[in-house]
């Protein structure tokens, strides 16, 4: 028993001290959440019988290793998974693609080329230099006759032709090489430009195959290195006419693989990363201390504050330039159920690992809008266009920045929240130049008494509206009264220019009709008294 025990790990340890097999990973599709994403790759290899190690490269840059899924036909048993980013000789095999080699072989080929002529120009060189101090010895000894004198001068004359010679014919051999090898390394660089990118992740597998052969494997995991944010362009010609939506999303990634022709997927929920299914612990109450207004209890609340922050920072980045409709929206499925909306894209996308915003447009949406006015010149002396939207919740709509377009103009933009309690959602279309505001104070009817203690002070300002457009304005106008919260403090309002009163905030409502080229004007009043020796900071 002991020698089939012995004979038993003899082998797994010639099986594993065998050479790796290595196989590189391309991306079939991924699934970008909001801070996430789920990237599927595939792969084949040939993997002999019994127990082996399998190096699959090409893997995103980091990832969490406890969400690595392999699949693979029964016959292989997958019996261990191990992320790496370092470099390892024995892992890094010369898998270059067969265009680049031939390339780099020439290269080579080349620059050994250039290096033998450059020794031939070298020593044709050197030899006129020795001719010509031999010429000079032989100039200055007076022995020669005038035969000898001539077979010497023609032998030197015809010895540094032919090596001038040879050296015109090297400078020229060697300008051609360099030409060449020029030439090459462009073309290495265009090549290795159209290349995917690769990444130094890999993953190390120890496996149990049962039959040899090729075996395709299938890998799925999660990674940080992704997100997305989505973003509108909001088009309208006129006020008598829908919204043309267009749904968008903003895609970034930088895990350090190129997504090639993949399947794409965009969510708005949260990934699990935790394999364990969770377990309820009793519920124990007991006494705490209570917490000031104003103070986190919890990391939580933190977190959400912070997550808060991030959303609002993100939607400040979002697209800067309108972009037109793309047939793309007739291939976009959308499920939605209780805790996130997907969409799914039947178009394959290249989305390159280099942290950029790539746009990917989703849907194309008619919204029926009805359009109002609404003003508050005491704090904008302009009136804002807002399209109002009946159950916009059947058009899953997410929190994002929006274009603006509206009559051919670009006008800005504006940010949709559809996380309201109202049944009715309220887009800021812009603002609305045709339509003249102006709220002055009427200082005869305003001013200042002293009555024993109290001092009282009259306002009253009136607001006047035209409308300079062609068609009739529905504008809501709103302005506002002080309130007190002093017993010593007293308000009373005067006039209220046939505004619906709030008098719970202080808020007046007016719901006007302009007709083209038709001016209201609007009157409030009101008066305050308080002790003359104070001082009312915010009046």
């Amino acid at each position: 028993m002991k020698k089939l025990l012995f004979l038993y790990l003899l082998c797994s340890s010639v099986a594993f001290a065998q050479k790796p097999v290595f196989t590189s990973a391309k991306v079939k599709s991924a699934t970008v959440y909001f801070n996430a994403a789920e990237i599927t790759q595939t792969t084949s290899a040939s993997i002999p019988a019994g127990t082996s190690e399998i190096v699959i490269k090409n893997v995103a840059d980091y990832l969490n290793e406890n969400t690595v899924r392999i699949g693979a036909p029964e016959s292989l048993s997958v019996l261990s998974v191990q992320f790496t980013r370092d470099y390892i000789s024995e892992y890094e095999p010369n898998d270059s693609s067969p265009e680049l080699k031939k390339v780099r072989d020439s290269i080579t080929i080349v620059e050994k080329a250039i290096k033998t002529v450059t020794i031939s120009k070298y020593t044709e060189q050197k030899a006129i230099e020795l001719l010509d101090r031999n010429q000079q010895v032989a100039g200055q000894q007076s022995g020669l006759n005038v035969a000898e004198l001539m077979k010497l001068t023609d032998y030197y004359r015809a010895k540094r032709k032919e090596i001038a010679l040879n050296e015109e014919k090297l400078n020229q051999q060697l300008n051609d090489l360099n030409d060449k090898l020029s030439n090459l390394k462009s073309r290495l660089q265009t090549n290795i430009n159209k290349e995917e990118k690769t990444s130094r992740g890999k993953l190390i597998l120890q496996v149990m195959n049962d039959v040899a052969g090729k075996i395709p494997l299938e890998i799925n995991y999660l990674t940080q290195g992704a997100s997305w944010a989505p973003f509108y362009d909001l088009r309208a010609d006129s006020t008598s006419e829908p919204i043309n939506m267009l749904y968008k999303a903003q895609v970034v990634q930088s895990t350090g693989i190129d997504w090639k022709n993949v399947n794409l997927t965009l969510s708005s929920g949260v990934p699990n990363q935790n394999n364990e299914a969770p377990l309820l612990q009793a519920w124990f109450l007991r006494y705490g201390n209570i917490l000031q207004r104003g103070y986190y209890n919890n990391s939580n609340a933190v977190i959400n504050n912070n997550l808060q922050r991030k959303d609002k920072a993100d939607a400040t980045q979002l697209a800067e330039v309108v972009v037109e409709s793309s047939s793309i929206t007739n291939y976009t499925s959308i499920t939605e159920n209780q805790l996130n909306i997907s969409f799914e894209i039947d178009v394959p996308y290249d989305i390159l690992s280099n942290g950029k915003k790539h746009s990917v447009t989703l849907k194309e949406i008619e919204l029926p809008a009805s359009y109002k006015h609404y003003a508050v010149p005491k704090l904008e002396k302009e009136a804002f266009l807002l399209a109002e939207l009946k159950d916009y919740s059947k058009y899953n709509l997410l929190k994002g920045e929006a274009n603006i377009i509206f009559e051919n103009m670009y006008i800005g933009k504006t940010f949709i929240d559809p996380n309201q309690t109202s049944d009715t959602l309220r887009l800021s279309m812009g603002r609305d130049k045709k339509i003249s505001i102006k709220r002055e104070k009427i200082t005869d009817k305003s001013g200042t008494k002293f009555l024993s203690s109290y001092r009282e002070q009259t306002f009253t300002y009136e607001t006047t509206i035209r409308n300079n457009k062609k068609d009739e304005v529905d504008l809501m106008l709103k302005d506002q009264y002080p309130l007190s919260t002093d017993e010593d403090i007293e308000v009373e309002l005067l006039k209220d220019g046939g505004a619906q009163v709030n008098k719970e905030t202080g808020i007046l409502t007016w719901e006007l009709k302009l007709k083209p080229g038709e001016t209201k004007k609007i009157r409030i009043s009101y008066k305050v008294r308080y002790p003359k020796n104070k001082v009312l900071a915010n009046l």
